[in-house]
């Protein structure tokens, strides 16, 4: 009986541990679900808040909020030209800056013409170094600047391996991408400190929301603009400035032409135009955006999966759009070749003509 009843007890203190722990277990469920409901809740708030109810004060003068000017690098054509147009709709003026004088001067003109506010010119090759800022710092150091876009960059000629990118090419990556938006910020940031307002917008990349292949350096520099961004937003948040990294994933520009799929407007792939129009309404309601709603649905998605995912992914998209840009390289040089023997054949027969 003895032997009976110490198994009676040893089984009811088993069976009420064994309970403890389930119970122990469906509390940290119960944590975990929360967690995960509050995160999506926290998502759709703030997707909302960026796409949705930006647009209630989209068309707000933004020249009052931030400055009467705002300077816009890469500005001659794609995305930066499309900002600076969307930025002069809301009465700012906008100070242009890329390396074509005769772009500058026609995107300019045609701000003028539509939107009625002032505009300024400065052609520079970012490539070039440290004077290039000197030569930028005189020519708008007396404008009151209250907006800064740093949107120039360059990228490869189409998805590439590190070593078959020319190294030329990898220079200009580092000295455009890096330099351009961390020493146009260190020579415009200052004032708006002083004033207490104004803003700044880095654009970095979709690509860098993880990592990368066959865009590896391209991204990395992304990776230092959105980090940057980050670092400054926390660093000047009592100042009043607003600090915006801003990551879009791929737009309808000359930047993608080496492929046909992207080139193709899309849901997923809008025009300059269309993104910039997104863009500029999250400004000053998201520190860290995708700036077109498809594209920040897009983001989460790729947040969410594992890195190998991601990567084995990218490799083989970045596979098929080298594949596509190799195909519209050998047709334009077929054409290039046609032409050629074209000519030849006709210098040819004026020849014969001549001496008949």
């Amino acid at each position: 009986m003895a032997a009976v009843d110490r198994f009676d007890y040893l089984l009811r203190e088993i069976l009420n541990t064994c309970g403890d722990i389930r119970d122990v277990f469906a509390l940290l469920g119960v944590l975990y679900s929360a967690r995960k409901v509050y995160n999506i809740v926290s998502k759709i708030c703030s997707c909302l808040n960026m796409h949705l109810f930006s647009k209630l004060s989209s068309q707000c003068d933004l020249s009052e909020k931030f400055g009467q000017w705002a300077v816009v690098t890469g500005a001659s054509e794609g995305i930066g030209n499309a900002y600076a147009r969307e930025l002069a709709k809301r009465k700012v003026n906008i100070i242009l800056i890329s390396r074509s004088r005769e772009k500058l001067n026609k995107a300019a003109k045609s701000i003028e013409d539509d939107y009625h506010v002032k505009t300024s010119c400065v052609a520079v090759d970012f490539s070039i170094g440290r004077d290039t800022y000197n030569f930028i710092w005189d020519s708008i150091k007396d404008k009151d600047i209250g907006i800064l876009v740093n949107n120039v960059g360059v990228m490869y000629d189409y998805p590439q391996q590190f070593l078959d990118v020319p190294e030329e090419r990898l220079w200009q990556i580092v000295n455009i991408n890096v330099a351009a938006a961390t020493m146009m910020t260190h020579m415009i940031l200052p004032q708006m400190v002083e004033r207490g307002r104004g803003a700044v917008v880095i654009v970095s990349s979709g690509a860098c929301t993880q990592i990368t292949p066959m865009m590896t350096v391209y991204a990395g520099t992304k990776s230092f603009l959105d980090y940057f961004a980050q670092g400054l937003r926390y660093e000047y948040q009592d100042k009043g400035i607003v600090i915006q990294s801003l990551r879009p994933f791929y737009v309808n520009t000359k930047m993608t032409r080496y492929s046909k799929t992207l080139t193709s407007h899309s849901f997923l792939v809008p025009t300059a135009e269309v993104y910039a129009g997104h863009a500029v309404a999250t400004l000053g309601h998201s520190g860290r955006t995708a700036g077109y709603w498809p594209h920040t649905l897009q983001m989460w998605l790729f947040e969410a999966i594992p890195e190998w995912l991601w990567m084995w992914g990218a490799m083989r998209l970045n596979q098929a759009l080298q594949r596509q840009a190799l195909d519209r390289l050998d047709k334009k040089d077929r054409i290039k070749s046609s032409d050629s023997m074209n000519t030849i054949s006709e210098t040819l027969l004026n020849t014969s003509k001549k001496v008949s």
